[in-house]
């Protein structure tokens, strides 16, 4: 039998600025990220004071742009917006295209850039560049997000060792010795009975300790 091979997608999140220069068209815009793939999981419309844009855009922080740059974001509301899907810092990079929207008519002409821009500054549209700027710019943008860390390698094999593997290998030798008629149900509930992890139920008796 031909075996079928699934490529394991991953979900990523970043974030989308539309800015002053390009929000009246916010709607549409939302509309092509959906049609890109995208969920919106975030959503909010905010103007920013010149102080949080130069935190938000600390690393361009001495660059003769900087101050052009706090004053153009200062001046008008944004959409942030929290993005998902497979890819979604690379993704999100490519559909915006190059930062100068002039350049990005020549080369991109149909990156958002190039279609909601009309210079390198006021480009219409900001995205992360890294998965960990991504994770920085949406807990500024959303205080309030939980944004769990993924695990490393090393980390998720550390906790199959210690936390998984020796109670299955447990379960796997008392299904083989039983043998049950289906083995799957079987495991299923003798995982969840034997699970050291599960929560300890309190019978409500109080035991006092001696004096």
């Amino acid at each position: 039998m031909e075996q079928v091979s699934r490529r394991r997608i991953y979900v990523e999140r970043t974030l989308a600025l539309i800015k002053p220069d390009a929000v009246d068209k916010a709607e549409e815009i939302e509309d092509f990220i959906l049609k890109a793939g995208f969920t919106i999981l975030q959503k909010r419309k905010l103007q920013l004071s010149p102080e949080q844009c130069s935190d938000f855009y600390a690393d361009q922080y001495g660059k003769l742009f900087f101050p052009s740059l706090t004053a153009f974001m200062s001046s008008g509301p944004i959409v942030a917006l929290t993005l998902a899907r497979d890819n979604a810092v690379v993704h999100w990079k490519s559909i915006i295209g190059p930062v100068n929207s002039i350049k990005a008519r020549e080369t991109h002409p149909e990156c958002l850039r190039a279609k909601y821009g009309t210079s390198d500054l006021k480009n219409g549209l900001h995205g992360s560049e890294t998965f960990s700027a991504a994770e920085r710019e949406i807990k500024f943008m959303f205080p309030n997000s939980i944004i769990e860390p993924f695990p490393s390698k090393e980390a998720t094999a550390e906790y199959l060792s210690r936390c998984v593997n020796p109670i299955l290998l447990q379960g796997l030798t008392n299904l083989c010795k039983h043998k049950p008629h289906n083995p799957c149900i079987w495991l299923a509930d003798w995982l969840i009975k034997n699970n050291p992890n599960k929560p300890k139920i309190c019978d409500g008796a109080i035991v006092e300790e001696a004096e």
